[in-house]
């Protein structure tokens, strides 16, 4: 079964936008765990404006399933990644002022880029994963990098699948196809939700792991969070 990884930061908006500690962010990752999530995600960001970095060193303490930290690596992420040690790692190409993920890397033209912060992650004993698009030039370009894993970026997917009923998936399905025979596990994220998330897994049946926030905490506010979680599990199976 693919793993579900819940992405909380959305909680940490809502708590941001009023000041002081509502929603509890440690709180909401122990209940998210007990209903049954594989683990949280954060991507916490130079300005703060939703996880802070207070956030990443509490958060440590109480994630016993799977502790993935998003990032740009810059110096400052991974030196404080380094130091909390989460199970898993996804490097994205984000700059600082963008409203969220976006695009996947350029594989070929930062290569050495992600070599290094690969090596230091795995020095480190940190699972590592890159955040990709489907362009399969890209992903063959892997091969000289060799993370752990890969995080498709599923956004386009998410769209065609929403305007038609017929997403892209056949593009992500070749691209995890090769990333997995170069020996790399398969994530995926962005947009995927309770529409568009079981035809996906459907066609890629290795899939190691799913992380979804922004639609499932929208989707906790009509079913409540506990119910909700059981919803995206149910897909998955």
């Amino acid at each position: 079964m693919c793993r579900l990884s819940v992405n909380i930061n959305k909680l940490a908006t809502i708590r941001n936008a009023r000041g002081g500690n509502n929603p509890d962010l440690v709180q909401w990752a122990k209940n998210i765990q007990s209903y049954g999530a594989h683990g949280i995600t954060i991507h916490p960001r130079p300005d703060e404006r939703h996880v802070r970095r207070a956030d990443v060193y509490a958060l440590k303490e109480v994630v016993h399933t799977e502790f993935n930290i998003e990032g740009y690596p810059s110096d400052d992420f991974m030196n404080m990644v380094i130091e909390v040690k989460p199970d898993q790692v996804t490097l994205v190409p984000d700059p600082p002022e963008v409203l969220t993920s976006n695009a996947g890397w350029d594989a070929k033209k930062k290569s050495e880029l992600l070599k290094d912060k690969i090596n230091r992650l795995r020095d480190a004993g940190i699972r590592s994963s890159i955040f990709m698009e489907t362009d399969l030039r890209q992903i063959e370009a892997l091969e000289a990098i060799l993370p752990d894993r890969i995080e498709l970026y599923t956004e386009s997917y998410a769209k065609t699948q929403s305007i038609n009923g017929r997403g892209n998936v056949s593009e992500f399905a070749k691209a995890a196809s090769m990333a997995r025979d170069m020996g790399m596990g398969i994530n995926a994220g962005h947009d995927l939700d309770l529409h568009n998330l079981q035809v996906f897994v459907k066609h890629i049946p290795f899939l190691n792991e799913v992380s979804i926030g922004h639609a499932l905490i929208c989707d906790a506010l009509v079913y409540g969070m506990e119910n909700t979680v059981q919803m995206y599990l149910n897909k998955l199976r």
